[in-house]
């Protein structure tokens, strides 16, 4: 597990342009650009980046509505996967949404996405619900939220 010199960060959009050349092919193919460029203007958005070495390992996202926060993605290099980024990028969501004094904070995940499962279930999140066949009319959206407050 490679987590040294990690640093998370709010995301601006010069990161967006750094990555922008690779957003589809590191990243995964999520979302587009111009759509990414609107989240990061949107004041009910926060986006984190983290960088290691000055260089972009991964990035995440969360709406704020009212008092709640929707986790929009966490995404990590496909390179950096599985070394403790995604831990420190949560980390700082949930900093933020307490920070912002929100009660709760939702998020959906792949029921397959075991990964991701077992991350969010290590900082007590909680299954709420299944949106059944909901990604590309096959897979589960297993719905998942921690309280804050």
């Amino acid at each position: 597990m490679d987590d040294s010199n990690i640093e998370v960060t709010q995301m601006s959009i010069a990161d967006l342009e750094n990555i922008k050349d690779v957003l589809q092919s590191e990243f995964d193919d999520f979302w587009n650009y111009n759509i990414f460029k609107n989240e990061l203007t949107n004041i009910f958005s926060k986006y984190v980046v983290a960088k290691q070495y000055n260089t972009i390992v991964g990035f995440a996202g969360m709406q704020i509505i009212l008092d709640e926060a929707t986790i929009m993605n966490i995404v990590t290099k496909a390179t950096k996967r599985n070394s403790g980024i995604a831990s420190k990028m949560l980390e700082k969501l949930i900093d933020i949404a307490k920070d912002c004094n929100l009660k709760s904070i939702t998020l959906e995940v792949n029921e397959n996405n075991t990964a991701a499962i077992n991350l969010y279930k290590k900082y007590n999140f909680k299954q709420v619900g299944l949106r059944r066949k909901y990604y590309k009319n096959q897979d589960s959206a297993v719905l998942m939220t921690v309280e804050l407050i």
